[in-house]
C-alpha cells in the first residue's frame, strides 16, 4: 500500500450525516491538537496496543531517513489509552494531511470512565472532570447531542463509535519490530521537518505520565534514550 493515504481517507463515508465524531490519539494527538475540537477527554481503546514501529518520512525523519513514530499492533485483551476529541468533519482534511504518511481511518469503540482510573491515574474514574469543552459554540454543541441529529458528545461513562488512525504493517512505511534499545539509537539519530525524533518520544512520555498511564514500551525506549544521551554528553 501507498504511504500516501489522502486519497483512501477521503473515501471513507462511514461517518457521512454526522455533525461531530469522536476522534482517538494515541501518539502525537495526546499533547498536539492543532485542531479545532468541541471536547477533550481521556479514553480508551480495546485490543490494540502502541508500538514504534511505523516509520515516519515527513515529520521526525526524511525520505532517505526516516524516523519513528507509533501505530498501533492488533493485541487481544490490550487496553491502549489515549486522549479523545470530540470533532466535525471539516477537520478531516487536516487530520488527512498530518497522518497522510501511511495512517488510516478505522471506526472503533472509544471508552470513556469505565472505572479503570482514567482520568487522574488513582483508580477514581473521573473523566467527566477531565472532559474539556471548548467554547460556547462547543458547550452548545454538546448540549445537543443525542438528540437524533448525528451528534456523537457521549457521556462520561461507557463508549462510542469513533476514529483512530492506524499505520498498518503493510504500508510502505511500516518499519517494524524491533528491540526497545534498537529503536532508542534509531530514535536518537532521526530528525524530521517537525524536529527530533527524541522530541516526539519524550513528548508522548510526558503526555502518558500526565494521563496517569503507564506503557512500557514507551518508557522502556525513553529510558535506552536518556542513557544514550548521558553517553553522548560524557564524550
Amino acid at each position: 500500500m501507498t504511504a500516501d493515504t489522502i486519497a483512501i481517507n477521503q473515501k471513507m463515508d462511514q461517518f457521512d450525516g454526522h455533525h461531530s465524531v469522536w476522534l482517538f490519539g494515541y501518539g502525537s494527538l495526546i499533547y498536539k491538537a492543532d485542531f479545532p475540537y468541541l471536547q477533550r477527554r481521556p479514553a480508551s481503546i480495546a485490543n490494540w496496543t502502541r508500538r514504534f514501529w511505523q516509520g515516519s518520512h515527513d515529520h521526525r525523519g526524511t525520505p532517505e531517513a526516516p524516523g519513528r513514530v507509533v501505530t498501533l499492533i492488533e493485541a487481544p485483551g490490550a487496553i491502549c489509552h489515549g486522549m479523545a476529541y470530540l470533532i466535525t468533519p471539516e477537520v478531516f482534511a487536516h487530520l488527512d494531511h498530518r497522518e497522510k504518511n501511511g495512517y488510516l481511518r478505522l471506526a472503533t469503540p472509544i471508552s470513556f470512565g469505565d472505572g479503570d482510573g482514567d482520568g487522574d491515574g488513582n483508580g477514581n474514574g473521573d473523566d467527566a472532570a477531565a472532559a474539556e469543552v471548548v467554547g460556547a459554540a462547543g458547550a452548545a454543541f454538546s448540549s445537543a447531542a443525542g438528540d437524533g441529529s448525528g451528534n456523537q458528545a457521549g457521556t462520561a461513562a461507557g463508549s462510542v463509535l469513533g476514529l483512530v488512525y492506524i499505520a498498518t504493517p503493510d504500508n510502505i512505511a511500516f518499519i517494524g519490530e524491533a528491540s526497545e534499545r534498537d529503536i532508542a539509537e534509531h530514535i536518537a539519530r532521526s530528525a524530521g521537518p517537525s524536529g527530533p525524533n527524541s522530541d516526539y518520544l519524550n513528548h508522548l512520555a510526558h503526555a502518558l505520565r500526565e494521563l496517569g498511564r503507564d506503557d512500557a514500551h514507551v518508557f522502556e525506549i525513553e529510558r535506552h534514550l536518556a542513557e544514550l544521551a548521558s553517553r553522548m554528553a560524557r564524550t
